[in-house]
């Protein structure tokens, strides 16, 4: 008796305008009828509000996905052909990863070596890295260290600096950061001058900006072509992404 009358008021209902319609269509006693079929059938058939909040999540992760690859066209140029963010890889790879990062998180350090065995082995991917720093001084003094390394001296030697301070254990600060400038070779005072120019600020600023407007929160998040990854992905499945978006 059950299903037959709960099947029965739900074509009822639905066949209205709309649910809510339909139920204050109903008089008092029918809308308590209702309630407690819908009660009952719920009860006995849990498994319908777990396909319900899965059905729910796919449409929810579709969504994102497709918010996400629309943001990443509205903001092409300033993720792909950005002038002031470090070029690795290959230049003329066929597939652009970019990683917005700070050298204080544990995810991009944990990231570091996966991105770098990625961008190894395949040898057709061009890798971008826009500083991002979010967690507090220190790294936003890491990101300046490396923006101004990169504007003096150059992409090799950006390299460089990225590598050391991606390990980095102490805080960064004006005497870490003056040692690390002449263990790499520069010297340390104009390094460490520029860190605080007009210039650096700008690449760190537009950064910034360009993460709000593609409401990045947190680091690292990389886009692959027309994918964006929040959070961090073990090589593998990067290497599928990649796979994937080359057959795109």
């Amino acid at each position: 008796m059950r299903l037959p009358l709960l099947a029965a008021l739900l074509s009822c209902t639905l066949a209205m305008p709309s649910f809510a319609e339909g139920i204050e269509s109903m008089t008092e006693a029918e809308r308590t009828a209702f309630r407690a079929e819908v009660k009952a059938y719920l009860l006995e058939n849990p498994e319908v509000l777990v396909d319900a909040m899965n059905v729910l999540n796919d449409r929810q992760a579709q969504a994102e996905l497709a918010s996400d690859q629309q943001l990443i066209v509205e903001h092409k140029a300033d993720l792909f052909a950005d002038k002031a963010s470090w070029v690795g890889g290959n230049p003329d790879g066929d597939i652009t990863v970019v990683e917005f990062m700070d050298y204080r998180c544990g995810y991009c350090r944990k990231a570091y070596q996966d991105v770098e065995d990625l961008v190894k082995a395949d040898g057709n991917i061009r890798l971008v890295l826009k500083e991002y720093p979010i967690l507090g001084d220190d790294s936003v003094a890491s990101a300046r260290f490396a923006i101004a390394v990169l504007q003096l001296h150059g992409n090799d030697a950006y390299k460089k600096a990225h590598d050391a301070l991606i390990t980095l254990r102490g805080t960064p600060d004006a005497e870490t950061l003056g040692r690390l400038a002449t263990d790499l070779g520069f010297d340390a005072k104009p390094v460490l001058d520029r860190m605080a120019s007009d210039e650096v600020t700008a690449v760190i600023a537009a950064n910034q900006e360009l993460g709000n407007k593609m409401s990045i929160s947190g680091t690292p998040t990389f886009v692959i072509d027309s994918q964006m990854l929040r959070g961090y992905v073990p090589l593998d499945g990067m290497q599928q992404i990649v796979a994937a978006e080359r057959k795109s």
